[in-house]
């Protein structure tokens, strides 16, 4: 049995916020709003941020695993510090998504669900993301959406993370 961490005040508080937009006996239903916000603060969903939101929600741990893996938004492996998620959808393979999945790929030095050596990125394929006619589209972090990427596009937000992350 894994053991629980000590989220922050600010975390807690976002979760004990999210609970309280439902029923008490209904607490569960704010599971994801939780992994979200765990995430977040730690940067991955560790068996022991399941194990931490069970305890809080008073849910099974499988429940909130259960949740965990089934959504793409939690990442239950470590990312590096910017997680990009490339559309692979047909409507952005038909504009280009693959070259900018392969400009990626070549550029990082990784395949989808890989990590550079150092750290920064990790590439992933993602489903449609609701954005076909700004195709080719990729999710920065799970926040930032950016539409149009051509590789010129793609090296210029590499550059600027790298910059940021350096900053930081």
């Amino acid at each position: 049995m894994t053991t629980t961490l000590q989220l922050s005040e600010k975390t807690l508080a976002d979760i004990a916020r999210n609970i309280a937009k439902y029923p008490p006996e209904q607490k569960q239903s704010a599971v994801m709003a939780a992994l979200i916000a765990a995430q977040t603060e730690i940067g991955w969903v560790s068996p022991e941020v399941i194990e931490t939101i069970a305890n809080i929600l008073e849910m099974p741990t499988i429940a909130v695993d259960e949740v965990a893996t089934f959504y793409n938004m939690y990442d239950t492996k470590l990312v590096g510090k910017y997680k990009l998620v490339i559309c692979t959808n047909l409507p952005c393979q038909l504009t280009h998504g693959e070259t900018a999945a392969t400009h990626l790929k070549e550029t990082l030095g990784i395949g989808f669900n890989e990590t550079t050596p150092c750290g920064t990125f990790t590439l992933k394929e993602g489903e449609c993301m609701g954005a076909c006619g700004d195709s080719p589209v990729m999710l920065v972090n799970n926040k930032h959406m950016c539409s149009f990427m051509s590789n010129e596009k793609i090296d210029a937000l590499l550059n600027d993370l790298r910059a940021e992350g350096k900053s930081a």
